[in-house]
């Protein structure tokens, strides 16, 4: 099967490799070298600022979500969530089980963000700033120097949901001067899923600290303790961790964190340029580099992500919720060439003819 899904995604014969050994003992002096490792690997190529810390989380990346609702902000704090999709709404939905007083900037499916929305909000006393970088659920990338600009403006602290976007876009955590940032093994990364990644800026480590403990399995103080011996609090998914180490050690042979975007940028940009011939519409006026969302002009997108992986064996990416119907979306992270999208347009071009596109 191919995957074009955005996570989990095909990855490189290296994570392969170690994927298929059993797990090892990981209470070592070995692991800890290599999990010191990961973090400073994982700070350089997220362009952290000095004294910033990275702690992995055994969980998908909403366990890393929920943990810096819970561990980075507390119950004075007034927190805005930009919520255009399923995951935006995610957070406002964590803020509220969490009994974070919050506000909803609201963007239109697949709209960026915009000046005014932001401007809505100043000087009101509010603390926080939610963000998914990629809004996954309709590719759409947000404008993140225009949500920066205006965190540093009203000193509010950013916290930055970049799953799907490490990796794939241009990612400064020291420019957008971002508290946190998360990402997941599954996405770009192209590991298995297991371990969500949270970089954690001075100002959110100084939270952490002083904030009272909430939780003990998503604790982040219990991550940043353990992390300063190169160990998790608890079990981790090991295997998933010495991925990462075998990827990030590939990507660094390789010309780095620039030429691996370099890559899926070209993935993306040559998928694009295929479909422009199809009866389909790009959903976001902004689209990341991981994916690109389209709406099928005549057929149903679940009928025809089912076609797709029953008669062609490719795995397209469905929608949730109201919009499952409406629209599917192409991933272009992990081991995806251009070649791969040569398939993939074929098997498009083929339905069109049986007139199912």
């Amino acid at each position: 099967m191919l995957n074009f899904t955005v996570g989990p995604v095909m990855s490189e014969d290296a994570v392969l490799e170690v994927a298929g050994k059993s797990a090892p003992y990981f209470r070592t002096p070995e692991f800890s070298q290599i999990m010191k490792e990961n973090e400073a690997w994982i700070l350089k190529d997220m362009k952290a600022p000095k004294d910033a810390r990275c702690v992995f989380l055994t969980s998908s990346g909403t366990g890393a979500m929920e943990s810096c609702v819970m561990n980075i902000l507390n119950d004075k704090d007034k927190v805005l969530v930009v919520n255009g999709g399923s995951f935006g709404q995610r957070f406002v939905e964590m803020c509220q089980l969490h009994h974070r007083t919050l506000s909803e900037i609201k963007c239109e499916f697949g709209h960026q963000i915009r000046r005014e929305q932001l401007d809505a909000f100043k000087g009101q006393g509010y603390t926080a700033l939610l963000i998914n970088m990629d809004e996954t659920s309709s590719g759409t990338l947000y404008d993140m120097k225009l949500v920066s600009d205006f965190c540093k403006e009203e000193k509010i602290l950013l916290i930055v949901d970049a799953i799907s976007s490490f990796m794939a876009d241009e990612l400064d955590m020291a420019e957008l001067h971002a508290a946190a940032v998360i990402t997941g093994s599954q996405k770009a990364l192209a590991l298995h899923p297991g371990i969500a990644l949270v970089a954690l800026a001075p100002e959110a480590i100084q939270r952490i600290e002083e904030n009272p403990e909430v939780c003990m399995y998503l604790s982040l103080k219990l991550a940043l303790k353990n992390g300063e011996r190169g160990q998790t609090p608890f079990t981790p998914a090991v295997n998933t961790l010495l991925e990462l180490h075998a990827r990030l050690s590939e990507i660094k042979a390789h010309g780095g964190i620039e030429a691996e975007r370099a890559r899926i940028q070209k993935t993306a940009e040559d998928f694009r340029a295929q479909i422009k011939d199809l009866p389909f519409a790009l959903a976001s006026e902004a689209p990341s580099n991981c994916v690109t969302s389209l709406r099928p002009a005549h057929h149903n997108a679940a009928k025809i992500i089912q076609i797709m992986k029953d008669e062609y064996h490719i795995w397209i990416c469905p929608n949730g919720g109201a919009l499952s119907n409406e629209v599917f979306r192409v991933g272009h992270i992990g081991s995806i060439s251009p070649e791969n999208n040569a398939e993939l347009i074929h098997a498009f071009k083929d339905m069109q003819k049986r007139d199912l596109l």
